[in-house]
This record gives structure tokens, C-alpha cells and sequence, in this order.
């Protein structure tokens, strides 16, 4: 099983992660996804370059990291090859809002805190 970000995410693609046509465009549609995550509150600061970075590099907890793979690739798939019918992309979008609303309630339970025991509210 590959655990690079891009080669993976090229091969669920059907593109052969040997093949750097169109490198560029699907790790810019990656950072994107990725930036979304971290905007639900998992990882921070996280961008790949190239095909060295893991999956383990921006989660290393296997709960998480079902939903950040999925979340990722339906992402990436609806920009860089999104579906013909607007059945379909309906379809999509709505799977993309499901797996997020689900990993910001497993975040949630497994990282929240609460905001009026910090110091700053204090």
C-alpha cells in the first residue's frame, strides 16, 4: 500500500504515480484539502511538495486518518476530474460534508477543550 500523499491519492485517481503530468495540479488541490482539515481542527501547518510526504506525517492516529484519506480524495477528485453528471457531483459534495462533519465530531470528542478553562478567560 502506497503511504505517500500524492502517490496515492494519483492511483485512486487512475493515474500511474510514476506519471508527474500533472504533479502541480493535484498537490495544489491536496494543500487545498488539506488546508480544510487543519481548518476543522486537525494538523496544522502541514503542505506536501512532492511525493516523499506520508500520511502518517500530517495524522498518525488511525481513526482520523480513514476519514482525512476519503475526505482528501473526493476533494481532490472533484477539482481535478469532477463527474459528468450533476447527479453525481451532488452525490459527492455531500459525502465531502458528511466525512468532515464527522471528523469534527470526532475531534470533537477525542480533542476539544473547553474554551472557558483557559487562562485568557479567566
Amino acid at each position: 500500500m502506497d503511504h505517500s500523499i500524492l502517490g496515492s491519492t494519483k492511483k485512486i485517481l487512475g493515474i500511474d504515480p510514476a506519471d508527474d503530468t500533472f504533479d502541480l495540479d493535484i498537490i495544489t488541490f491536496i494543500n487545498l484539502a488539506l488546508s480544510t482539515i487543519q481548518q476543522l481542527g486537525v494538523g496544522q501547518g502541514f503542505q506536501i511538495e512532492d511525493d516523499t510526504a506520508t500520511w502518517e506525517d500530517f495524522c498518525q492516529d488511525p481513526e482520523f486518518l480513514g476519514l482525512i484519506k476519503t475526505i482528501v480524495y473526493l476533494r481532490v477528485r472533484m477539482l481535478f476530474d469532477p463527474p459528468n453528471t450533476s447527479y453525481t457531483q451532488t452525490a459527492m459534495i455531500n459525502q465531502i460534508e458528511e466525512f468532515e462533519w464527522r471528523l469534527n465530531v470526532l475531534r470533537e470528542d477525542t480533542a476539544w477543550v473547553d474554551p472557558f478553562d483557559s487562562p485568557e478567560a479567566a
